[in-house]
């Protein structure tokens, strides 16, 4: 069975690899007896549906939580549920295969227009005279 990442991404079950660990933070003594925290590991080659350029983008996107095997590693300890903490990983995986997938828009270059110059340099005087007027005249 595959985990669906978006459209056209996908995941064997089987390359999902959940870990469990004491969670930090407030709870109490519920804090120190349950394993809450999820860290969720799956190779970026297992990834399917991922272009060459999107898995690129995924590694850059993920910065430091992709180990140098090609090992992505998400963590979640945001709830005292360790199942909620599961989806929530799962969640993070997909928004990160998104977002990965999502084709940068080209930045064409342009020049700015006549008028905005014309613009510009006007604002630029009212400024300037603004200031002038501010100043005390000068005795002769």
């Amino acid at each position: 069975m595959d985990v669906h990442l978006g459209p056209g991404a996908s995941v064997p079950e089987g390359a999902l690899q959940f870990a469990h660990s004491r969670s930090g933070g407030p709870g109490g003594q519920h804090v120190n007896k349950t394993e809450s925290k999820v860290e969720l590991r799956v190779a970026v080659v297992a990834i399917q549906g991922l272009s060459l350029r999107a898995r690129a983008r995924l590694a850059e996107l993920a910065g430091e939580r992709l180990t140098a095997d090609g090992e992505l590693i998400l963590t979640c300890e945001e709830t005292r549920s360790q199942r909620r903490n599961r989806e929530l990983v799962v969640e993070r995986l997909i928004d990160l295969v998104r977002d990965a997938r999502a084709v940068p828009k080209l930045r064409r270059v342009t020049k700015p227009s006549w008028g905005s110059k014309q613009r510009r340099l006007g604002d630029k005087n009212l400024q300037g005279e603004k200031k002038r007027m501010r100043k005390p005249d000068e005795p002769d």
